[in-house]
């Protein structure tokens, strides 16, 4: 197994183009054909961790949080980013990270704290806008079925729980081939008329250049007629946060007790109590704040994230309860979640939990 099989493995559970636009996702140190020796998933990647992925001989070190977010100018070992970058290169390990890209998965950070909760039926909370395109092309009647299965193929008319949708209209093409065209039908120099079939798909953004790919190969034509418009349409498998039901609804204290309790927090932070049942949840792993109004909008009895600011609390208005439990604490099981993956997808491979602690808010 090479560096670049096992992303592979991992973007199957949250494309990198998923991740939001200020993020540093990927591959950030390493050659991705590099042979791995074994595999150490952890939160965040510091020198502990990679001191650990050395004594485990794991030379591929899968984080959630990117060690290098912004630029390095330098790297000298003055701070504690270009000492896990020098050592990481000394010792030939390589680092990913998936962070918003498995923020923004259905199967990702949300909904691994759903599970811990015990919520049912979760949602994506805040779904990502601009993540729908639709295709338009014409071919002729005879090829119609042949393009839109290779259309099906590369991954178009997916939506929801169905597969290899599409919409047809039948219609008249016409085109005049130049001297210098070698035309599929028609004749050099004289107008032609084609019965064609209007084929219309929907994908989702990321797989638009294997879409093309595949049109491109499936047409007859040496010019193919084509267009992709990005939609308004909401899709409900990628975005931030989710919501969920408790299975019997709870009391307000005893439920944020059992919250603090399953996500191990030593500490939760909230705001008025509104001495109303919990039922529905909301819950956003890491800084949560710009999704108080989802929460909200969305009817939550409760919102679960972290980083609150002391008049960001104001915000929840009497409507819902906001509990701050940490930001290790709301992401500490994504850990897990990879592990599992990982461990399903490459059986008989040695993948292993970080057992460093990286955690840098300490309670008295």
């Amino acid at each position: 197994m090479t560096v670049k099989d096992i992303t592979k493995t991992l973007e199957e559970l949250a494309p990198l183009a998923h991740a939001e636009d200020f993020d540093n996702v990927g591959l950030l140190v390493g050659d991705p054909n590099m042979a791995v020796t074994g595999v150490l998933v952890t939160l965040d990647t510091l020198e502990n961790v990679v001191d650990e992925a050395i004594t485990k001989k794991s030379n591929f070190i899968v984080s959630f949080h990117p060690i290098i977010f912004s630029g390095l100018k330098k790297i000298t070992g003055s701070t504690y980013v270009e000492r896990v970058v020098l050592r990481a290169i000394r010792h030939n390990i390589a680092i990913y990270s998936m962070h918003t890209a498995l923020d923004n998965s259905k199967m990702g950070v949300n909904a691994k704290i759903c599970e811990v909760l015990g919520l049912k039926n979760p949602e994506i909370l805040i779904p990502k806008k601009g993540t729908i395109k639709k295709l338009v092309t014409y071919a002729p009647l005879a090829d119609a079925d042949k393009v839109k299965t290779a259309l099906f193929e590369a991954g178009a008319g997916d939506i929801g729980n169905y597969s290899d949708c599409s919409y047809s209209l039948e219609g008249i093409g016409s085109f005049k081939a130049g001297n210098l065209a070698n035309p599929t039908k028609g004749e050099i120099g004289q107008v032609h008329f084609e019965k064609e079939s209007q084929i219309n798909v929907i994908f989702t953004f990321e797989k638009e250049k294997s879409i093309l790919q595949a049109l491109f190969n499936a047409h007859p034509y040496e010019e193919v007629a084509y267009e992709v418009v990005t939609l308004e349409n909401t899709y409900q498998d990628i975005g931030m946060g989710m919501i969920g039901t408790l299975e019997m609804e709870m009391d307000e204290t005893e439920f944020l007790l059992q919250v603090k309790s399953k996500m191990k927090a030593s500490v939760v932070r909230h705001s008025q109590l509104l001495n109303k049942k919990v039922k529905k949840v909301a819950v956003l792993g890491g800084s949560g704040a710009f999704a108080i109004s989802a929460a909200k909008r969305a009817n939550a009895d409760v919102f679960i994230t972290s980083d609150i600011k002391y008049h960001q609390f104001y915000e929840a208005e009497n409507q819902l309860v906001i509990a701050d439990i940490g930001h290790f604490e709301t992401e500490q099981f994504t850990k897990d979640l990879l592990v599992d993956h990982l461990t399903k997808k490459i059986p008989n491979f040695a993948v292993s939990l970080s057992e460093s602690i990286t955690n840098p808010i300490k309670y008295l």
